[in-house]
C-alpha cells in the first residue's frame, strides 16, 4: 500500500509504516497544486496530512481510498467531495487533548498576568513594575468552557489545580456528567459568557458552530474578562473580539485564526493576530513531543488496520443514517457466487443496495447476508432470490 504524507510527522511513524511493508513518500513541502501533482504521479492509496489542506482537486487527482488526518480536526479537508468519490476520511482524536489544555491554560496565565508585556517592555529596556502589578489573579474566578470534550474536561483538572470555579455548556453535558466533573451546566454560550470571568473554547467547527462567539456573545462578555480560543479560528467573529476588545477591556489569547496560512510557515495577512489585546501563539496547540507521538501511534493504527482489514477506526465520512428503508435476510449455503446472483437479482429489480454484511455460521457451511435496500422486495424478487442455487431462504427482516 503507497502511502504519501504531506506534512511534518514522527520518524517514529514512518518507521511503523515502513515496517508494516507501506511503500511510505515523505514530503512536507507540498501543498495546493503540487500536492495534486504528487498524487495524480505517485498515486497513492493513502495520504497523511496535519495543516495541509485537502481540497477537491487533490481528491480528484489520484486513486485515493484514504485521507488521515493527524490530529483531531478535519476541517482543512474537503470531506463532502471525498465522500462523493468513496474516499475514506479519518482523523486522530483525543490523542492531543492535554497538549491544548496545557496551551490554552498558558494563554490564561499569561493574560492575567500580561507575561507578553512584560517580556517585551523588559527587552526594550523599560521596567514597568507598576503596571504590571495590577493582574486580578486566578483564584476563586471562574472558568467558563465552551465544549466539554477530552480538551475541555483536561481544562477542569488544571482550573481546579488553581482554586477556579467551573461553568460550562456543552451539547452533549447532562446534568449528570456536571456533577461528576464538579462543575455547573449552563443552557447556552452566552449564559457562560456572563458568567465566566475567563472564557476558553473547545468545540469543533461544523455548521453549528461557526460563528458561536459571535457579537451577542461578546456583547455578555463581562467588561475586562480573559478570552481564549485554541478550537478553531472560524467559532470566532475575530470583528466582534476586535470590537470587545476596544470597547470593554477584553484580552484574548488565540491559536487559531479564520485566515491562517496552510502549513508550518507563511504570511499571516489577518488583523486579529495583531491587536494589541491579542496574545497569539501559531495553532501549537497539538505540538509537543508527546501528543505528536501518539498521533503518530494512532495513524499508523488507522492505516494498518485498514490495509488488514479494510475497515477504517475514526473515520468520520460514514454516513449515520441512509435511504434503506428494510433489510433482506438472505440464509445460503456459503459458496462461491451466492451473494452475486442475489444482488444481480436485485439490481434487475432496479433497486439500490444502502449496506450488506454476511455473518458465516461454524464450520463455514451456512452464513445469512443481510441486505439494506431502499425499497422493500416484491413478492416476485423474493421468489427469484430464494430459488437461486445455495440459497436456503429469503426474508424482510426490517421495513
Amino acid at each position: 500500500m503507497r502511502v504519501l504524507i504531506a506534512d511534518s510527522f514522527e520518524r517514529s511513524g514512518i518507521d511503523a509504516l515502513t515496517a508494516a511493508g507501506m511503500d511510505v513518500t515523505v514530503d512536507p513541502q507540498l501543498s495546493g497544486a503540487s500536492l495534486a501533482e504528487a498524487v495524480a504521479s505517485q498515486q497513492p492509496d493513502v495520504l497523511v496530512v496535519r495543516s495541509t489542506k485537502v481540497p477537491e482537486d487533490v481528491l480528484a487527482a489520484g486513486p485515493l481510498k484514504l485521507v488521515v488526518r493527524a490530529g483531531a480536526g478535519y476541517n482543512t479537508i474537503d470531506v463532502s467531495a471525498a465522500s462523493k468519490r468513496g474516499i475514506y476520511v479519518s482523523n486522530c482524536p483525543g490523542k492531543n487533548s492535554i497538549a491544548v489544555a496545557e496551551l490554552a491554560f498558558g494563554l490564561v496565565l499569561a493574560l492575567d498576568r500580561r507575561i507578553v508585556d512584560n517580556a517585551v517592555d523588559l527587552r526594550e529596556g523599560r521596567w514597568n513594575k507598576s503596571a504590571y502589578s495590577k493582574a486580578a489573579g486566578l483564584y476563586g474566578r471562574t472558568l467558563g468552557l465552551i465544549g466539554v470534550g477530552g480538551i475541555g474536561s483536561a481544562m477542569i483538572v488544571r482550573a481546579k489545580g488553581f482554586g477556579m470555579k467551573v461553568v460550562a455548556w456543552s451539547r452533549s453535558l447532562t446534568p449528570e456528567r456536571a456533577e461528576e466533573l464538579g462543575i455547573v451546566a449552563l443552557a447556552s454560550p452566552l449564559a457562560v459568557a456572563e458568567m465566566a470571568d475567563v472564557v476558553s473554547v473547545h468545540v469543533a467547527l461544523n455548521d453549528g458552530t461557526r460563528g458561536l462567539c459571535g457579537t451577542d456573545f461578546f456583547a455578555a462578555l463581562k467588561p475586562g474578562a480573559l478570552f481564549v480560543n485554541t478550537s478553531r479560528g472560524e467559532v470566532v467573529d475575530e470583528g466582534a473580539l476586535a470590537k470587545a476588545i476596544e470597547d470593554k477591556g477584553v484580552r484574548a489569547g488565540l491559536d487559531v485564526y479564520a485566515d491562517e496560512p496552510a502549513g508550518g510557515s507563511g504570511d499571516y495577512t489577518g488583523m486579529i493576530g495583531k491587536n494589541a489585546g491579542v496574545y497569539g501563539t501559531h495553532h501549537i496547540g497539538a505540538s509537543t513531543a508527546q501528543a505528536q507521538e501518539a498521533i503518530a501511534a494512532e495513524a499508523v493504527r488507522i492505516i494498518t488496520v485498514f490495509a488488514a482489514t479494510g475497515d477504517v477506526p475514526n473515520a468520520v465520512n460514514i454516513a449515520v443514517t441512509t435511504p434503506a428503508v428494510c433489510a433482506l435476510s438472505v440464509r445460503h449455503h456459503d459458496r462461491p457466487g451466492v451473494l452475486a446472483a442475489c444482488l444481480d437479482a436485485i439490481s434487475r429489480a432496479g433497486i439500490n443496495v444502502q449496506g450488506m454484511s454476511n455473518t458465516v455460521f461454524a464450520g463455514a457451511e451456512a452464513a445469512v447476508a443481510t441486505i439494506s435496500l431502499e425499497v422493500v422486495p416484491s413478492a416476485d424478487l423474493l421468489e427469484t432470490i430464494r430459488s437461486a442455487e445455495h440459497v436456503l431462504d429469503a426474508s424482510v427482516v426490517a421495513g
